[in-house]
């Protein structure tokens, strides 16, 4: 019984291990890098008030995404 318990857990064990080896790479094969980021993506969800292609209006809105939406010390008060 303790030899049957022992060559299941080995079995596990080979599986866990061999799991790991089919893991594809991560290439960043969608992303793209010709334009830059405040040009937009053409997508219909941008937050209201930013203009695609204003380079000044996309600084401003990641000012306010960051002080009012992510800023930690500001949400926790």
């Amino acid at each position: 019984m303790m030899k049957r318990a022992w060559h299941i857990l080995g079995a596990v064990g080979a599986m866990a291990v061999l799991a790991a080896c089919g893991e594809k790479p991560q290439t960043g094969a969608g992303v793209q890098h010709g334009a830059p980021l405040y040009q937009g993506t053409g997508s219909q969800f941008m937050a209201p008030g930013w203009k695609a292609g204003d380079a000044s209006s996309w600084q401003q809105e990641l000012k306010a995404r960051m002080q009012h939406g992510q800023n930690e010390y500001n949400r926790v008060r």
